[in-house]
C-alpha cells in the first residue's frame, strides 16, 4: 500500500497494483481497475515516485528470502540470506510491515 492524500487532507492507504491510469486536469485522479476514481493532492510525479518507492521494497525484501524451511511445528519459516558463503543458522520470522517513516 501507499499512503496518498484526499483533497480535503484526508491520507488513506491505495493499492498500486489496481491502478489503472492517472490523469492530471488538473487535480490528479486516480482510476482503478474497477473503475472507482479518487482526487488526491499528491502530483502525478509524486504519485509516481511513491509507486517506484513502494516496488523497490517488495523486491528488496523478496532478494532476502531465501527459502521456507520446515519449523519445530511443521509449518514454513522464511530464512533472510546474509550474503556469505556459509547457511547462516534459521533466523526468526520477520513482519513484513513497512518502516514508519
Amino acid at each position: 500500500m501507499i499512503v496518498v492524500t484526499r483533497l480535503n487532507g484526508a491520507a488513506f492507504g491505495l493499492n498500486p497494483d489496481l491502478i489503472q491510469r492517472v490523469e492530471c486536469a488538473p487535480d490528479t485522479v486516480v482510476t482503478l481497475v474497477d473503475g472507482t476514481k479518487y482526487v488526491i493532492a499528491q502530483t502525478l510525479d509524486d504519485l509516481v515516485d511513491r509507486i517506484t518507492e513502494h516496488k523497490a521494497r517488495v523486491l528488496a525484501r523478496a532478494q532476502e528470502i531465501v527459502a521456507p524451511e520446515p519449523t519445530h511445528d511443521g509449518g514454513p519459516q522464511l530464512v533472510l540470506h546474509d550474503g556469505g558463503g556459509d547457511e547462516p543458522p534459521p533466523s526468526p520470522p520477520v513482519p513484513l510491515r513497512p518502516r514508519s517513516r
